[in-house]
């Protein structure tokens, strides 16, 4: 199964993205704007998982979790990958404690690998909430700096989700399994 790892924002934050984003939609028709029922923040992509690792990998991405706190955030501006000029991924940015991220992500990915991910992507984590996509470059500048001001209310990031994606003409994400951030201390490795 393909999987990943997420942080789910709440549903108040999703409102305010999509409120920021949608006047736009209409303007900008080579964009494939995403449903917001898939909206998330991915923290690690595991790629294809055989179903034999799964117990190991949520024993260890729930012990990633237990040491780390929940961390406050909020959504911010809009930007482009790979640049606003060509883009082909369109996202709100992730405003916070970058560097607890970066670390909670680490120790998912890690984790993952213990437990027999092997297709883990190992990139720098670049936070962010992808709300459109492109097979073609798009100049997404104009659209990028109307966004520049915008800014969410703060939330709280208090759990992961280990979700899997069906691909297909439609895709689909399901909850596999969630843990609290918790910053617990546990004994063993």
């Amino acid at each position: 199964m393909r999987l990943f790892v997420a942080l789910p924002p709440p549903p108040e934050s999703l409102d305010e993205v999509q409120r920021a984003f949608l006047p736009y939609h209409h303007a900008w028709p080579g964009l494939r704007w995403l449903s917001r029922d898939n909206w998330h923040v991915t923290l690690a992509f595991l790629g294809e998982v055989p179903d034999r690792v799964l117990p190991r990998l949520e024993e260890r991405l729930a012990r990633a979790a237990a040491r780390h706190a929940p961390m406050t955030f909020s959504f911010t501006g809009a930007g482009a990958f790979p640049s606003a000029r060509r883009s082909r991924v369109v996202w709100s940015g992730l405003d916070g404690p970058r560097a607890d991220l970066v670390k909670l992500a680490a120790s998912l990915q890690a984790g993952a690998r213990r437990a027999g991910a092997v297709e883990t992507d190992d990139k720098r984590l670049r936070p962010h909430l992808s709300v459109a996509r492109s097979r073609e470059d798009v100049d997404v500048r104009p659209l990028v700096a109307a966004l520049s001001s915008f800014t969410g209310a703060p939330w709280e990031a208090s759990e992961i989700h280990l979700v899997r994606s069906d691909l297909g003409a439609r895709v689909r994400y399901q909850t596999v399994e969630s843990w609290p951030l918790s910053r617990t201390t546990l004994q063993g490795g």
